[in-house]
């Protein structure tokens, strides 16, 4: 399901741009903006921007489903929820490139296997560090833990709020978006969806 991105996702597989096209690029953009790219405080911006997108975006570079392949069987029979919330992460809208700030709430049901904790927190890292939809990337957590260790059932619900919605636009700074995925039980067993929002909401 989740493919690691080695070359720049056009539609006819064209090669990733090189640091120095990045940074005209950039350079581009200041100029476009009205400001002049030869002064002090821009000289090096080309190269530090190039370098933080390398960062901000290092999830295409990341395979979840690999991230997710240990897993761990003696658990002395634990087959209850587990449940790892309030997870930080940053991400980027896809149509304005501007942030995206919110937290996660991971949890599945074991079916005789468990996933390191940190390994949960690892995903939600990976699909944040991609040009997202908050939508998508719910959907995306829920399904790479599904389709990894195949439990009983996966419960996703992201919280954020949206720069773009904040900063420009309707400018509306504060508003919260919420998104869950649910699967197996969580999705087919009202109370285990229930139990699920109990344990999130259990720390207001």
């Amino acid at each position: 399901m989740d493919a690691i991105v080695k070359t720049f996702p056009g539609k006819d597989g064209e090669a990733r741009p090189t640091q120095a096209e990045a940074e005209e690029a950039v350079r581009t953009l200041l100029r476009w903006a009205g400001d002049d790219v030869t002064r002090e405080g821009l000289i090096d911006t080309p190269k530090r921007v190039a370098k933080a997108y390398k960062e901000l975006f290092a999830g295409y570079e990341q395979d979840a489903e690999e991230e997710l392949g240990r897993t761990f069987e003696e658990v002395a029979g634990y087959d209850d929820i587990v449940l790892v919330k309030d997870i930080p992460f940053f991400s980027h809208c896809e149509h304005h490139m501007v942030p995206i700030i919110g937290k996660a709430h991971v949890a599945y049901l074991p079916d005789g296997k468990v996933l390191g904790l940190s390994k949960i927190a690892r995903v939600v890292e990976i699909f944040g560090r991609r040009l997202q939809t908050q939508e998508t990337m719910t959907a995306q957590v829920a399904h790479s833990i599904d389709d990894t260790l195949h439990p009983r059932g996966v419960a996703v619900m992201i919280e954020a709020e949206h720069m773009c919605m904040a900063m420009r636009g309707i400018k509306k700074q504060g508003s919260t978006t919420i998104t869950t995925t649910f699967t197996g039980a969580f999705k087919t067993e009202p109370h285990e969806q229930v139990r699920f929002m109990t344990l999130v909401r259990g720390r207001d």
